[in-house]
């Protein structure tokens, strides 16, 4: 049986890091997760990595010393029709607004890439988004979620804790 990989999206780094697991407070947490990195089973859409190295802060050095992130190359041929496909989809599904194309078609938009590349290599993406609920085409979405687009094409879609919890993180 194959294990499964969790790509992490920037928002499932950034909020624990100012919100809830401060690496001054909970130290621990980023040891425990630095631990399961050598496991092979994170992954880092390249995106997602210079979005945090942006920040040139704690969060970005950290995330710098690691070695055990598998860093996933977003441009593939594989991964770039798979992301031609997502951006199809929320322009023709109905379920979306324009502005919700719009805000996804920038090709530094992380959102559509981690679906894209998800899809590709069965990986779980890990974010803080949630389902948007009730989508209907008869109320237009102005965005796009990444559990609700990722659902569209298979792919999974959990939380922090979901990870955690497969992991054997405890805090």
């Amino acid at each position: 049986m194959v294990e499964e990989k969790f790509l992490i999206d920037s928002n499932s780094f950034m909020a624990p890091y100012r919100q809830y697991y401060a690496f001054d407070l909970i130290p621990t947490y980023w040891d425990e997760l630095s631990k399961r990195a050598e496991s092979g089973r994170l992954v880092l859409l390249d995106m997602v990595k210079a979005e945090i190295d942006k920040g040139e802060d704690d969060l970005a050095d950290w995330v710098g010393k690691q070695t055990g992130f598998e860093i996933c190359n977003h441009v593939t041929p594989e991964i770039i029709s798979k992301y031609q496909d997502v951006l199809q989809y929320v322009q023709s599904c109905g379920l979306y607004k324009e502005q919700a194309l719009q805000a996804w078609a920038p090709g530094h938009i992380a959102d559509p890439w981690l679906i894209a590349a998800a899809a590709v290599n069965d990986y779980t993406i890990i974010t803080a988004e949630v389902p948007s609920g009730g989508l209907s085409p008869k109320n237009p979405n102005r965005y796009a979620k990444i559990p609700d687009v990722a659902k569209a094409f298979g792919v999974r879609t959990n939380n922090l804790y979901y990870m955690m919890r497969q992991l054997g993180i405890k805090i």
